[in-house]
């Protein structure tokens, strides 16, 4: 995927960028990571998507929502800050206001809606067609250049944007803040079924947020590591990331 990939900017300063349908394996296949991150499995992604070239900030969600729950707030540039100490539960509060708000509109021809990443969406545009730890390979000296994390972002978030982006183009997905996905958490990949699908488990509380944080050492920032909390927890280190997803083509109306 080229970096002159389709992209459109929203009204916040946010830009989302496609990503082309695939097959990668997901998890550890070799048995170098967490148990929760096997079976190592392959992954079909059967329809583009486009996803936010960096974490929803704090002026996006003041925008739409009329408050902000950031616990790091202070600045003049803190709006360009990742929100942060929003549920799953307030995610999908934002999402669905914001598909109200912009029904029926029109981006590169085609009409869609929010709505957040599928954990394996999530890895898919982290690793960026890459099998090592992070998409710019192995070694955790270069993840300053990255990330903001336990060893660099001083005990707080950061403006997003200000480190290098993978090679798909997209910012801070290791460290800063944790990002929501749709899926229920489960302890391992023995039960996935390899789709683009969220996985879901009946009566689960627990959902998956990916990228680890501000306040998380190196090896949670990875583009396998998995973590996961209550859909009504309210943490600093977790905020979200967001996927536009297509629906339909544009139709001329009738007399046109």
């Amino acid at each position: 995927m080229s970096s002159t990939r389709p992209s459109f900017d929203d009204a916040f300063g946010g830009r989302y960028i496609l990503v082309e349908p695939g097959a990668y394996m997901m998890g550890d296949t070799a048995l170098r990571g967490n148990k929760n991150e096997r079976p190592g499995h392959e992954v079909q992604i059967e329809q583009p998507f486009f996803f936010g070239e960096r974490p929803v900030t704090q002026a996006h969600w003041q925008a739409i929502m009329e408050v902000n729950p950031s616990k790091f707030q202070e600045g003049w540039a803190a709006g360009l800050r990742p929100v942060e100490s929003v549920s799953w539960d307030d995610v999908h509060v934002f999402i669905a206001r914001l598909n109200s708000s912009e029904e029926g509109t029109v981006r590169l021809g085609f009409t869609g809606s929010w709505r957040l990443p599928t954990e394996s969406e999530w890895e898919y545009a982290a690793r960026a067609g890459t099998d090592s730890r992070w998409a710019f390979g192995d070694r955790d000296s270069e993840l300053n250049d990255y990330g903001w994390h336990a060893g660099n972002a001083g005990a707080t978030t950061r403006e997003v944007g200000q480190k290098k982006a993978n090679p798909w183009g997209f910012l801070d997905l290791y460290g800063q803040t944790g990002e929501w996905c749709q899926d229920d958490y489960s302890k391992n990949y023995a039960n996935h079924a390899g789709s683009q699908a969220p996985h879901t488990s009946d009566g689960s509380e627990r959902k998956v947020h990916r990228g680890g944080s501000w306040f998380t050492e190196s090896d949670s920032t990875r583009s396998r590591a998995r973590a996961s909390a209550n859909r009504t927890t309210r943490s600093d280190g977790i905020g979200v990331r967001l996927v536009w997803a297509p629906q339909k083509a544009n139709v001329e109306p009738e007399g046109a």
